[in-house]
């Protein structure tokens, strides 16, 4: 355990960020999760899809996924998505 000050503070704010980058990394799956479901006919997939993008544009501002990872998720979820509607 840590013995300083500094070094307790760090280990309390690496919890938070830990489980709110966790929080945000649940809530892209689960939106991209909503989108393929739709995909396969149970809803409407092009709102699913936007708020999927928004969930994911988000992580990605916020520094919890790269925003090329972001970008290819995406564009995977939108050739998906094309591809049921056709």
């Amino acid at each position: 355990m840590a013995n300083h000050k500094s070094a307790l503070k760090r280990i309390k704010q690496n919890t938070m960020r830990r489980m709110r980058n966790r929080m945000v990394k649940t809530q892209v799956k689960t939106s991209v999760k909503n989108v393929l479901t739709a995909a396969k006919g149970q809803g409407d997939v092009s709102s699913e899809l936007q708020k999927a993008q928004s969930v994911i544009d988000k992580a990605a501002r916020k520094g919890v996924i790269h925003k090329k990872t972001a970008a290819r998720r995406i564009s995977r979820l939108n050739r998906r998505a094309n591809r049921s509607a056709s």
